[in-house]
Parts: C-alpha cells; structure tokens; sequence
C-alpha cells in the first residue's frame, strides 16, 4: 500500500472538477442583431434584461426596417461566448423579438456616424478640413467660432479622427453606435412567431 493512498474514503470526497461551460470565459466584444416588432415598450424589455444579466450595452441603435412595424436592434457589449449566447437565447424569449443573431463572427459591414462639433477660427479651419477629408468626413455646418463636422465609418476610423481632431477642441461630440449588415448574399432573416 502506498504512504499517500486515502484509506478513509477521501477520495470520494476530493473536491470535484470545475464544470465545463462553453464558451471561453474571456470576455471580448460581441455584435447582436435583434429583429424586433416596432411596438412601445420593446426597447425597455431588451434593455431591463441585459442590465438583469449584468451586460452592460456599448452601443444601441434602432430604427425601423422596409417594413414600418418592423425594427431591427443592433446591439454592441462585451462578455463571454456562453454568457452571450445565453442572454441571446433570453432576448429571443421576449414577446415582440423575432430573431436574434450574434453576428460577432460573420463577414459583415460595421459603420457608425459622428458628429463632431469642433473650436475653429480662421487659421485652423483648413487644417480641421483637411483632417475631416482624409477620414472621408464632410463639413456640415460652419459659424464663426465653431465648424460642426460628420464622418462614417468602423469603430476604429471613428477613434482615430476623434484623437485627430481633439486638439482643436472639441465642444460637442455625439455617435450613434455601430450598425450592421452582412456581406454578400447572407441576411439576417426571420420568420413571424406565431
């Protein structure tokens, strides 16, 4: 017999292996697209359930479809694959959701839009201009002291021409959240609950 064999049934009472959970564990961040009825109150249910799961959305934009009684969610938060997948499965639950797909993985076109309005005067203002051109913006609005200028594109393109520009002075800045479409032939297709 050997010197470290339990003789006292310890065995039986190791401590059990950690579960297995799909997914990784690493939280990373993940686009959701939800397919949703335009109906008052929809918007409040999808978010009451993440902030009951703890996700905390980055970036929520919504508007309607082709179809005007249709809405489509794209909805940007970090966490892991299974905790993903799980709060997907619960968003597809709820009354009024008809689809819900992570499109985290999937080929697809990501833009948002900005609006940045920026301290200007008459010897910056080529120079902001000129920044604004190269990230494919555009001017919208000029005053005397301040020129309000949009751009779109991924999430990264929108970071580097806010870093560009914020010594200039930025005196207000809104985004809209990324929005999402998948490339080619591929959508994101549902089919009315009954």
């Amino acid at each position: 017999m050997s010197d470290h064999a339990p003789t006292d049934g310890a065995a039986a009472r190791a401590v059990p292996s950690a579960r297995y959970v799909p997914g990784s564990g690493a939280p990373r961040r993940h686009v959701l697209v939800a397919i949703v009825n335009n109906r008052p109150g929809v918007l409040n249910r999808v978010a009451s359930l993440m902030r009951a799961r703890s996700f905390n959305i980055e970036s929520l934009a919504v508007g309607h479809t082709e179809n005007p009684e249709i809405s489509r969610m794209t909805i940007t938060l970090r966490g892991d694959d299974y905790g993903v997948e799980q709060v997907g499965k619960q968003l597809y639950r709820l009354i009024d959701v008809l689809k819900v797909q992570d499109v985290t993985s999937e080929r697809r076109l990501e833009h948002e839009l900005v609006l940045i309005k920026l301290r200007a005067t008459n010897t910056n203002r080529a120079e902001i201009v000129k920044i604004v051109e190269m990230y494919k913006g555009r001017v919208v609005d000029l005053a005397a002291d301040s020129i309000i200028v949009e751009a779109t594109g991924t999430e990264e393109e929108i970071d580097a021409l806010v870093e560009f520009v914020t010594p200039f002075g930025i005196k207000e800045l809104v985004r809209t959240g990324s929005i999402v479409m998948l490339r080619g032939s591929q959508t994101v297709e549902f089919e009315e609950k009954a």
